[in-house]
C-alpha cells in the first residue's frame, strides 16, 4: 500500500468531520457534559425526594416562600419563584431567537438577543439573591415549619433540617450553573460584536451556548417542582 493512500486513510479516519450522528465535535463534548451533569442533578433531587417523603414533618411551600419584594408581609404563596421562573423561561426563548438569527448569520440580531438573554439570566440571580437573603435574615420561616406537634409534656419533636441544606445546595448549585452561563454568554456576545462568529463563517459557538442554557432551564423546572410545588 503505498504511503499516499495510507495517508489518506489516516485523515479520514481520524479527522473528525460532523460523525457521528451529524454532529461537530464541540457539540458533541456538549451534550456529553450536559448528560453528565444530568445525573448530577439527578441523583441530588432524588435524595432530596428520599427525605421529603420519608419524614411526615416537612414545611409547607405555601408558607416558606410566601414573601415578594416591596410587599411587606403579604402573604403571596410562590408568586415570587414563579415570576422568576417565568424569567429563566423567556431567556430560553431569547436563547432560541439568538441561535435562529446565527444560523442566518444575522450578527445584528444575534447580539440582540444574546443581551437579552444575558439580561434575563442576571435579573433571575438578583431574583435568587433576594431570596436567599430573606430566607437566612428570617430563619425562622424557613426552619420554624419543621417543629412536629406537640407532646403532652409540651415539648416539640425538631423535624429535618434537611430542608434547609438541601434547598440552599441545590438551589446554589443551579444558580452557580446559571452564572457560568450568562458569563458564558457574555464572552459569546463579546466575539459576536468583535466579528469572530463572520470570520469563521458560522455561529455554532451561539449553539453550543444555547445549549447549556436550555439544560439550565430545564434543570430549573425540576428544582421548582421538587421544593416549591411538592
Amino acid at each position: 500500500m503505498s504511503g499516499s493512500l495510507i495517508t489518506g486513510i489516516q485523515d479520514h479516519a481520524w479527522a473528525g468531520g460532523k460523525e457521528p450522528m451529524k454532529a461537530s465535535y464541540g457539540k458533541l463534548m456538549m451534550w456529553f457534559f450536559l448528560v453528565s451533569d444530568a445525573f448530577t442533578f439527578s441523583g441530588l433531587l432524588i435524595v432530596y425526594g428520599a427525605l421529603r417523603f420519608s419524614n411526615p414533618y416537612w414545611p409547607d411551600p405555601d408558607r416558606v416562600f410566601n414573601a415578594f419584594p416591596g410587599m411587606g408581609h403579604a402573604d403571596l404563596p410562590l408568586m415570587f419563584v414563579s415570576l422568576m421562573t417565568f424569567i429563566l423561561i423567556m431567556s430560553s426563548v431569547t436563547m432560541v431567537l439568538a441561535v435562529e438569527a446565527g444560523s442566518r448569520m444575522d450578527r445584528s440580531a444575534v447580539e440582540k438577543w444574546l443581551l437579552w438573554t444575558i439580561l434575563g439570566g442576571a435579573i433571575f440571580l438578583g431574583c435568587q439573591a433576594w431570596e436567599w437573603t430573606h430566607l437566612i435574615e428570617d430563619g425562622t420561616t424557613i426552619f420554624g415549619n419543621l417543629w412536629g406537634p406537640a407532646a403532652e409534656d409540651g415539648s416539640r419533636t425538631p423535624g429535618p433540617v434537611n430542608f434547609g441544606q438541601l434547598f440552599f445546595f441545590i438551589t446554589g448549585f443551579h444558580g452557580t450553573h446559571v452564572l457560568s452561563g450568562v458569563v458564558l454568554n457574555i464572552l459569546i456576545y463579546n466575539r459576536v460584536k468583535n466579528g469572530e462568529m463572520d470570520r469563521t463563517g458560522h455561529y455554532e459557538m451561539v449553539e453550543k451556548v444555547g445549549l447549556y442554557w436550555h439544560f439550565v432551564d430545564l434543570v430549573w423546572v425540576f428544582v421548582f417542582t421538587f421544593f416549591y410545588l411538592v
